[in-house]
């Protein structure tokens, strides 16, 4: 149960970098394309994150109680995701809207029919 409990963060990371790739390579639709690049993303986020976390951790604080570097968390992974939700919340709000003016240019969202299509 300990090599469960200890990764079962990295697990989830892995099944949804797993489900976001089963979703952009075997979907035809342009929606679900785009939610399968989001899915993929947050599984990066929640290993970025999983890597930054220690057990009974504490925060990233030096004070005179003396507490030691290997027991606090780092707080590099947590910015960096931070920063990586704000970015890909932007990026898929411009893939939405990307996806609504292809629907109203080729009037469909399959993407084999519009590769197909002629510009």
């Amino acid at each position: 149960m300990t090599f469960l409990q200890n990764y079962i963060y990295y697990i989830a990371s892995f099944g949804l970098v797993l489900t976001g790739l089963y979703i952009i390579m075997v979907k035809k639709n342009l929606i679900k394309v785009i939610l399968g690049i989001s899915i993929l993303e947050t599984g990066v986020n929640v290993f970025l994150i999983s890597l930054g976390y220690q057990e009974n951790g504490t925060a990233p604080i030096f004070s005179r109680i003396g507490l030691s570097a290997n027991r606090m968390t780092d707080p590099v992974p947590q910015a960096l995701v931070l920063t990586a939700i704000v970015i890909g919340l932007a990026v898929l709000a411009l893939a939405l809207t990307l996806a609504i003016r292809a629907y109203r240019y080729f009037g469909t969202l399959n993407l084999m029919k519009i590769k197909d299509q002629k510009w």
